[in-house]
């Protein structure tokens, strides 16, 4: 497996549109593979392939505690949000930044999975919240575009003052 580089903000690229996978073949399972690889090393919770400078609509996400129910998700769709939920939210793109988004507190979601099959997953809580933030991602939407422009700036700064 390999490690893939993770692109951060300010990196243009992070705001490129996916386009959907149409090929299910050896090459995909392998990038799932290192994506899984990039996404436990890294360590997070969730990537998506936008952010390893991938423009193709996959994500990979595993949020349990023993990282041993990885979840992976080809040219996601939304079609059911109910409720909300404010949940405090990082991501590897914006090393080092925390801040709370308003989200659904449920969805249902329609994908295919690395063989191209269809899948259907309903979600909720910390699941449904890091679904929508991986979904965000293949917009060429990172999370900071959730906040307001004050807190927005405020994150840019911080994230600037890093970078020194």
């Amino acid at each position: 497996m390999t490690l893939l580089n993770i692109l951060t903000l300010p990196d243009k690229r992070l705001k490129t549109v996916a386009k959907p996978v149409e090929k299910f073949d050896a090459e995909l399972k392998k990038f799932i593979k290192d994506m899984f690889a990039t996404m436990y090393d890294a360590p997070g919770i969730g990537l998506a392939a936008t952010q390893v400078d991938v423009h193709k609509q996959v994500v990979v996400i595993d949020v349990s505690e023993d990282k041993d129910q990885p979840l992976c998700l080809i040219n996601p769709k939304i079609v059911e949000k109910e409720g909300q939920q404010i949940h405090e939210e990082g991501c590897l793109s914006v090393p080092n930044i925390y801040a709370k988004v308003k989200r659904a507190s449920s969805i249902v979601v329609e994908a295919q999975d690395e063989s191209g099959n269809a899948i259907s997953i309903e979600a909720d809580e910390l699941l449904a919240v890091c679904i929508q933030h991986e979904l965000d991602h293949l917009k060429g939407i990172v999370f900071l575009d959730h906040l307001s422009t004050i807190k927005r700036k405020m994150a840019l700064k911080k994230l600037a003052k890093e970078d020194d």
